[in-house]
């Protein structure tokens, strides 16, 4: 049997990213379908850890074969702190599933990527990295305008209130954003109207990789006064509009897909992602898709992006699950 521990979040501990400030119960019903759909691998035995507190000494006093790294809230669930879990099995030399810390702390400074992805030929918003406290930075912005945090992910600061129409507009923003985290860093981006896209990759660059059938955004169902943008209220409010009625379809462009295809590829080695990643693009007013974000170390439960998209090419959610897995032994020769 090939021993595999599954490193998660601590629902013992607060968890400030839900609103709630700690687990709720989508994220307990996450867990169980996880570990429920990995028990039916073959050749695999699984431990499952979450304890923050005892990871130091249970990896030390029993290393298993891989680990699978699944704890997405952060080390003690700060989502400031994703990569000082990859960090911690960099120092305990053991091989693991999933992104390393570089590439983490990467993603989490969007205008970096952004410049990475320009290098590498592939479109993106015109935009303006700001502070906060620096209202003037909006004089020298397009609008209508999408206003975000540099750092983060999970839609961290982004609601109906993202997209503004001026520059007054985008100084009230700021103001807003300020209020909440004094001097932090934000792009003010041109507001891209068109459709909005997922890309998923699994595997690697030295042992082949997939680049799953792309995921379209459905806005549809939203009402026509709010923006049709992915925002946090989509991954944490079950009473948002933007929960209840945000929806993922196939994508229906083949001339997009085949765009972004290309763009994740160079993407995800570029940065040098592992195992899978996650890339989001939008198109503008001229039909041109750009890239939004990337997701170097993305959600995996059974009814996110990921696993939908695996979902396309007929896998079912344990085989998606087996797939990070065979990429990761493959990449380590396991």
């Amino acid at each position: 049997m090939f021993d595999v521990t599954v490193l998660l979040g601590d629902p013992r501990l607060h968890y400030g990213y839900n609103l709630s400030n700690r687990f709720e119960q989508q994220d307990h019903d996450a867990v169980r379908i996880m570990q429920d759909a990995l028990e039916t691998l073959e050749g695999y035995r699984f431990r499952f850890l979450d304890d923050h507190d005892d990871l130091w000494r249970t990896l030390t006093e029993g290393p298993p074969s891989l680990v699978l790294n699944f704890c997405n809230t952060g080390y003690r669930n700060n989502p400031a702190r994703q990569h000082h879990i990859s960090a911690l099995l960099e120092m305990l030399e053991l091989p693991y599933a999933g992104a390393g810390p570089e590439s983490i702390v990467l993603c989490h400074h969007k205008f970096l990527v952004y410049a990475l992805a320009e290098d590498l030929g592939i479109p993106v918003p015109r935009q303006v990295l700001a502070r906060t406290g620096d209202p003037a930075a909006c004089e020298r912005a397009s609008y209508p305008a999408f206003i975000k945090p540099n750092g983060g992910d999970g839609s961290s600061g982004v609601d109906s209130g993202s997209v503004v129409n001026d520059v007054a507009e985008a100084k009230r923003r700021l103001v807003d954003l300020d209020a909440i985290e004094p001097g932090q860093e934000v792009l003010i981006q041109e507001y891209l109207p068109g459709p909005e896209y997922t890309v998923g990759v699994i595997g690697n660059p030295a042992t082949g990789y997939t680049v799953l059938p792309p995921l379209e955004i459905d806005f549809s169902a939203l009402d026509d006064d709010l923006p049709p943008i992915m925002t946090y209220g989509s991954k944490v409010d079950a009473d948002s509009p933007y929960w209840r009625k945000v929806a993922f379809m196939p994508a229906r462009s083949e001339d997009v897909c085949r765009k972004m295809t290309g763009y994740a590829g160079l993407l995800f080695e570029r940065v040098g992602c592992r195992d899978y990643a996650r890339m989001d693009f939008r198109t503008g007013s001229d039909g041109k898709v750009r890239l939004m974000d990337l997701n170097a170390h993305p959600m995996w439960g059974e009814g996110g992006m990921l696993p939908t998209m695996a979902g396309y090419r007929g896998q079912s959610y344990p085989r998606f699950l087996e797939s990070i897995l065979t990429a990761a032994r493959a990449r380590l020769n396991l």
